[in-house]
């Protein structure tokens, strides 16, 4: 019997999407306002889903107190108000798009959680703009 539970977080940052190898024009023409030099924020909700068995000792998949700590070390400290682009090492040479903030965000969860649990990300950058990153 698999279960997937789900610890919903929330961060807050600004970024710039900008693509260095373009010129400004392509850049502005493709992004349009995401492009803005002075930057924008966004409201993000983060859900980490991890799918597991349940323990039988327990009831559950994963301690969710557990999970929220790490969430919270690995992603909220590091990226929670401030500017992805310039605050972030993760993103100094990365475009901070939605898909790759989601990707990075596995990324640092993937190695502290053990492999026998499948690890989902969802980050929503407005109420209706979302991705989904599985590995």
């Amino acid at each position: 019997m698999k279960v997937t539970v789900c610890r919903k977080e929330h961060f807050n940052a600004a970024h710039r999407l900008y693509n260095t190898a373009w010129s400004d024009e392509q850049n502005d023409a493709f992004f349009g306002k995401c492009n803005n030099p002075n930057y924008h924020g966004h409201n993000y909700e983060l859900i980490v889903k991890l799918t597991g068995t349940v323990d039988p000792d327990t009831g559950y998949v994963y301690d969710m107190k557990k999970l929220s700590t790490l969430v919270q070390e690995e992603v909220i400290a590091r990226f929670d108000h401030k500017n992805l682009n310039l605050d972030t090492e993760e993103f100094a040479q990365l475009n901070p798009t939605a898909e790759n903030i989601a990707v990075v965000i596995w990324n640092k969860l993937r190695p502290k959680i053990d492999a026998g649990y499948e690890l989902a990300v969802v980050l929503y950058e407005t109420e209706r703009n979302f991705v989904e990153y599985n590995g």
